[in-house]
């Protein structure tokens, strides 16, 4: 590009020798670089591309990283990744040892926060203005979340805190009336009411009721507008609102205009903007595999209700939406009061499949042990992506579950090997429990053609010899059966058994027996972490069982890890079928 400024930008110093004037040629080439590199490389578009104007006039108003920029979720900080120093290696991001989706501290001062799950911000930012107060420090400090995010409990209680404090803040609400999939709520409500009639708020705002000085709604998109506003602010004490709308995707339209779509679209044609066709796949997502099969059978039982926390796309439960919109429920990003919705709708006779990513309901834990276990109730937790998820990295992987599910009373836990599997174990489940379930399933394809047959009671707690051996046992749950099967078919050794165990609570301990009574060697492997999860159950119950031979645990090591393929991430856990293979012939 001829006369292009963005080659030149390093740090947020080089941007801040421009004029106001340029800004928005800056905002061109920024857009143009992105569109460009995520077009082959993939990643998060549309918000990223919303958010360019405002990361712009941030950096180039405010002393970063001097002063601490924290942004929420971070779908939406590529273009300040790229201003920050690390344009030359953007095109690695996502991949196997390049940078990272997300803001990461260890990756670059400029990422004061490292951030994955939402509405995380406020409270970051708010505890480093207090510290900054403490410690005698002049600084500025600023939160970006979008309306989706402040609609969370934590962003909640963190506004609640900031407004009764005297705390140098700056919370920027990017209102742009989706986060993934549309933005939902009372609250979403009162915004598009605040963007429809501006001034009538004044004497009546939400915000200024929680003591923070409240201005906007502005032009996100206006750099006049943006630096003005920006500039004022520095001078303001105390806790600060800032009423920013954006339009998701912006600069291109297919992004603007299918916004859902776009959020992370794949490969797509960077001039067109055409998402490319994918290459045709024969089998079904787990994902979509849930959603069908949890369509069918409230077709059959008019008790069965589905609730999302703002997943509505992702898990597919859309597909309830549309058949069953009464009975659906998205409750916005709001783990925690989801599972409790749940153990409400339980509690009163009806059978609620809550689906939650496995990353996710981390942040519903204490709910699902004081208001789902300890009262029995019959809660259908469905955890999606579950295991290793790929190249949204170490806060994506669903790779603790097994680990803090397995130790609270009352909760069993279900890992289907496969589509087939999984919709029995649906099916099962909504006959009737007498207590809280949580199935867990992989993201991506299986590899069943046909999944959609009839549906079948399958008796809980049993596990299933897939073959037979007398030389090794390796012990299997979830979808790593797939990975034993495949190692077994390369090694050619009859000898070698396999058993699947679909219910990693209550574990089979008939099966264990006759196990441990035939086998001195015994392999466990699971996409879970080895601390807690299937392997450690099996090795508990051998303890108890007095089992003398050998037990080796092949699982998520202890630590965390970061991005790649879900394949690379495997091999390098050590926890692919060439793994398995090396053992069995060590």
């Amino acid at each position: 590009m001829l006369n292009s400024l963005l080659p030149s930008i390093h740090t947020p110093a080089d941007l801040r020798k421009l004029s106001a004037e340029q800004l928005p040629l800056i905002a061109r080439e920024l857009r143009d670089f992105i569109i460009d590199v995520v077009a082959t490389k993939e990643g998060h578009l549309g918000a990223s591309l919303g958010v360019i104007e405002l990361t712009i006039a941030l950096h180039y108003v405010y002393d970063t990283p001097n002063d601490l920029l924290v942004w929420d979720v971070g779908h939406q900080a590529y273009g300040h990744k790229i201003l920050t120093g690390r344009r030359e290696v953007f095109h690695t991001n996502r991949q196997l040892g390049g940078i990272s989706g997300f803001p990461k501290r260890s990756e670059s001062p400029f990422d004061t926060f490292g951030v994955g799950h939402s509405s995380t911000s406020i409270s970051a930012a708010l505890g480093m203005a207090i510290a900054s107060k403490l410690q005698g420090h002049s600084k500025q400090h600023i939160a970006v979340i979008g309306d989706a995010s402040i609609a969370s409990g934590m962003a909640f209680e963190a506004l609640n805190h900031a407004g009764d404090t005297h705390a140098n803040l700056l919370v920027i609400l990017n209102d742009n009336a989706i986060g993934i999939d549309p933005s939902v709520g009372a609250l979403k409500d009162y915004l598009t009411r605040i963007k429809s009639t501006r001034n009538d708020f004044e004497q009546h705002n939400i915000f200024e009721a929680l003591n923070f000085d409240y201005s906007g709604p502005i032009d996100g998109h206006n750099f006049e507008e943006l630096c003005r506003e920006l500039e004022r602010l520095k001078h303001i004490k105390g806790p600060k609102f800032l009423h920013v709308i954006t339009t998701k995707g912006k600069g291109l339209r297919q992004a603007e205009e299918n916004q859902v779509k776009y959020h992370a679209p794949g490969k797509f044609d960077k001039i067109s903007g055409d998402v490319l066709p994918k290459q045709y796949n024969a089998f079904t997502k787990f994902q979509d595999v849930f959603g069908k099969t949890l369509v069918s059978l409230a077709a059959d039982n008019e008790k069965i209700v589905g609730i999302t926390p703002a997943m509505l796309t992702g898990s597919s439960m859309k597909f309830m939406m549309e058949r069953f919109p009464e009975r659906t429920f998205d409750v916005g990003i709001a783990e925690q009061h989801a599972v409790t919705l749940a153990a409400g709708m339980a509690a009163e006779g009806l059978i609620p499949f809550c689906n939650v990513y496995s990353t996710f309901l981390q942040r519903a834990y204490d709910q699902i042990i004081h208001d789902v276990a300890l009262q029995k109730l019959p809660v259908i937790l469905c955890l999606d992506r579950a295991g290793l998820v790929g190249e949204d990295g170490a806060t994506h992987h669903g790779v603790f579950d097994l680990a803090y599910l397995r130790c609270i009373p009352d909760l069993q836990i279900a890992a289907p090997k496969d589509e087939l599997e999984l919709r029995n174990i649906m099916y099962t489940a909504q006959l009737g429990l007498t207590g809280p379930l949580a199935i867990r399933y992989p993201r991506g394809y299986g590899a069943l053609p046909h999944w959609e047959a009839t549906f079948e009671e399958i008796p809980f707690g049993k596990a299933q010899v897939i073959q037979e051996g007398h030389k090794i046992a390796v012990l299997s749950t979830g979808t790593m059966a797939a990975v034993v099967s495949e190692a077994l078919t390369k090694l050619g050794d009859a000898t070698i058994a396999h058993v699947h165990f679909a219910f990693v609570k209550p574990l089979d301990i008939a099966m264990l027996r006759a196990v441990f009574t035939k086998f001195d060697r015994i392999i466990t492997l699971e996409d879970g972490c080895i601390a807690g999860g299937f392997g450690s159950a099996i090795a508990e119950q051998a303890s108890v069982l007095k089992f003398r031979g050998t037990i080796e645990i092949m699982g998520i090591p202890d630590n965390f890890v970061h991005h790649g393929t879900v394949a690379e991430l495997r091999a390098l856990c050590h926890i692919d079928a060439e793994a398995l293979l090396k053992k069995l012939q060590s």
